[in-house]
């Protein structure tokens, strides 16, 4: 039996930016997790079972977009093998999903790690063939993802990122002082396809008018990569705020997510915003230990349905990576 594992995500600064070429910041959300079980399936075929999702079937049986069914294909594809054993894969996740929190990226870089050393293919498992790996299966759910998610989910390290053909640009960076986030959760469940997907078709109708919005946030990733560096934490908590009021002008707020990142700010948060696709799903508010209660109950005083805490540290040497 192997069993592996992957964070969830958040991201920090530049979402939907970086679709377009801008830079984005993106953390680990260590303390929730995926997981990933393989074992040999005495019976002929290989398994998939996802208890939370209710669902027990054979890869044989599967539709073409099923999402463990998929990352088994592309590993068989990828690692170029011919026929593969009767397996048991189970998958489990702590990560909610469809809230911009990494939750598929992190399922199948889970199983990407488990059935490749299950396999004896442990020799293919740098962080940046796992990113690869989950990227491709990122397409199969989100048309055009940004390749962030599956960046932070296997590299699991604090990741500047810029989209660039034929490889993308990833630095795994070191903030100088601890961050200490609430994520609250709004209870509306968004596609990230989908607004991903509006975005785009807003700016091929008005691209001088996203184009400057793009780089506006671009430039707040590059200025909030130099604040994490330098241990800024009330100029990174400023710039999430500005960050928040040009995803509005993408439209991909909406008016929950606008009333908790207020209900943050008046309640002593450094900075809020959305983190992610918008639509629904989190948002994001960065706090000191003297007003992190404050801001927890006024989230869920305005109607915050669950409230995440999770701290990014300080973290250097890191080994060479590619990408």
């Amino acid at each position: 039996m192997t069993i592996d594992t992957a964070p969830g995500k958040i991201i920090l600064f530049g979402e939907h930016a970086v679709v377009y070429g801008q830079p984005a910041i993106a953390a680990p959300l260590s303390h929730v997790r995926a997981y990933a079980v393989v074992k040999n399936n005495p019976n002929p075929g290989i398994r998939l079972i996802a208890p939370d999702l209710g669902s027990d079937i054979l890869l044989s049986d599967a539709d073409t977009d099923d999402a463990i069914a998929a990352v088994v294909t592309q590993l068989q594809k990828a690692a170029n093998i011919q026929e593969l054993p009767d397996l048991t894969i189970t998958v489990s996740s702590q990560i909610p999903i469809a809230s911009g929190l990494g939750s598929g990226a992190a399922i199948a870089a889970a199983v990407i790690r488990a059935l490749a050393v299950h396999l004896g293919l442990g020799y293919l498992l740098t962080d940046e063939w796992v990113s690869d790996q989950t990227y491709e299966i990122e397409k199969i759910h989100h048309g055009t993802p940004s390749g962030i998610d599956n960046t932070v989910v296997a590299y699991e390290r604090p990741v500047y990122f810029v989209r660039h053909q034929p490889r993308n640009h990833i630095e795994p960076f070191a903030v100088a002082k601890p961050l200490r986030l609430l994520v609250a959760d709004t209870g509306i469940r968004s596609s990230t396809k989908d607004v991903v997907g509006d975005v785009r078709r807003q700016w091929e109708l008005d691209s001088s008018t996203f184009n400057t919005i793009f780089e506006s946030c671009g430039r707040i990733a590059n200025t909030a990569r130099q604040a994490l560096e330098a241990g800024d934490v009330a100029q990174i908590g400023q710039l999430m705020t500005e960050n928040h009021a040009l995803l509005q002008k993408m439209s991909v707020s909406e008016p929950k997510l606008d009333r908790l990142v207020e209900v943050a700010l008046a309640a002593g948060a450094l900075g809020a915003k959305l983190s992610g696709a918008g639509r629904g799903g989190n948002m994001i508010a960065l706090v000191t230990d003297d007003v992190e209660t404050a801001v927890s109950t006024a989230l869920l005083s305005a109607n915050a349905k669950n409230i995440l805490t999770t701290t990014i540290l300080p973290t250097k040497n890191f080994p060479p990576q590619g990408g």
